[in-house]
């Protein structure tokens, strides 16, 4: 079976030291992972790049704009399930903090702003501990994630960094 594409954006803001100081994320109210704590994004429509379609569930989930241009990607992740191959998918990971207005509940996502140093990790897919403050400190990895057969915590966590390439 293959994977199901997905993309993920974590819209973030940066305080003077160009650190990370807020991060946007949201309570996933309908569907896949409903209940948990997110970043927006989602399925890949039928030939839609990853930069396309986060564009385009950045929208739907939380009626901002961000553009292509202003996405960086952070990771690659692998996430399989043994108990359930059918929810197995790869999920592209970027960032941005650029965007245009403010950040409205939709039906899917009631997003809200977290400070980076106060993450809602208890409250998110387990995956996250392993990987998400990798991706706000700047590094760019590609990662594979097994879940256990309870399709809730992690099996093993493998995350390969990424070597930046010169020119």
């Amino acid at each position: 079976m293959p994977l199901t594409e997905m993309c993920l954006c974590y819209l973030v803001v940066r305080g003077p030291d160009g650190t990370i100081s807020d991060v946007l994320l949201g309570r996933k109210k309908t569907g896949f992972g409903t209940g948990y704590i997110v970043g927006l994004g989602g399925r890949l429509e039928p030939g839609e790049t990853a930069r396309a379609a986060t564009v385009r569930e950045v929208m739907e989930e939380s009626s901002v704009a961000v553009a292509e241009s202003d996405l960086s990607e952070h990771a690659t992740v692998v996430f399989r399930f043994p108990a359930r191959p059918d929810w197995d998918c790869r999920l592209t990971v970027f960032v941005s903090d650029r965007w245009q207005r403010e950040p409205q509940e939709s039906d899917e996502i009631a997003p809200q702003w977290y400070s980076a140093d106060a993450l809602p990790l208890d409250l998110m897919w387990d995956d996250a501990r392993y990987w998400f403050h990798r991706v706000l400190n700047g590094e760019q990895f590609d990662g594979d994630i097994v879940f256990n057969d309870d399709c809730r915590t992690v099996r093993q966590a493998t995350l390969t960094p990424r070597h930046p390439t010169k020119g």
